[in-house]
């Protein structure tokens, strides 16, 4: 419960950004944004977001569920609606950013949103993890700078 509670806060989060946006014409029909220097902003923003030890010390804490529970063990259901919340904060604190990148690619495009879970469930089972964390920091970076010097 605790994990659903984290993640239903960033859900309304998301969806109050989502109506921002939208309102001030900065979405279009699909849910992506028009707006160069917008999807510029998100780019960089969470390339930036890759390369922090924050997102780093989330990842790891989120890579193994039951390495945590180990390791954060409270009795009773307080204890577990604490451990829920702790882990899903983690989990949240590595794939934020990612999420917030549908407003780039457009949170009604099938293939953004299986490309982002597919790059989440590599970047959190595999050994190369940490590297394709890196890497696509790197890249958040680079596409951020294209985007923003492309023509209009």
């Amino acid at each position: 419960m605790g994990y659903l509670l984290a993640w239903g806060l960033f859900s309304a989060v998301a969806t109050a950004i989502q109506w921002c946006l939208a309102s001030a014409r900065l979405l279009t029909p699909m849910l992506e944004t028009p707006d160069r220097w917008l999807g510029a902003g998100i780019l960089a923003a969470a390339g930036l977001w890759q390369l922090t030890p924050i997102k780093a010390a989330c990842l790891r804490q989120c890579r193994s569920p039951l390495s945590f529970l180990t390791g954060h063990w409270r009795d009773g259901r307080v204890g577990a609606l604490q451990m829920g919340v702790q882990h899903g904060a983690f989990c949240l604190g590595c794939c934020w950013f990612l999420m917030l990148l549908l407003f780039f690619g457009g949170i009604m495009n099938l293939y953004w949103i299986v490309g982002l879970a597919v790059f989440v469930l590599l970047e959190k089972t595999t050994r190369i993890g940490h590297w394709l964390t890196r890497i696509s920091g790197v890249g958040l970076l680079v596409g951020a700078a294209w985007v923003a010097t492309k023509a209009a």
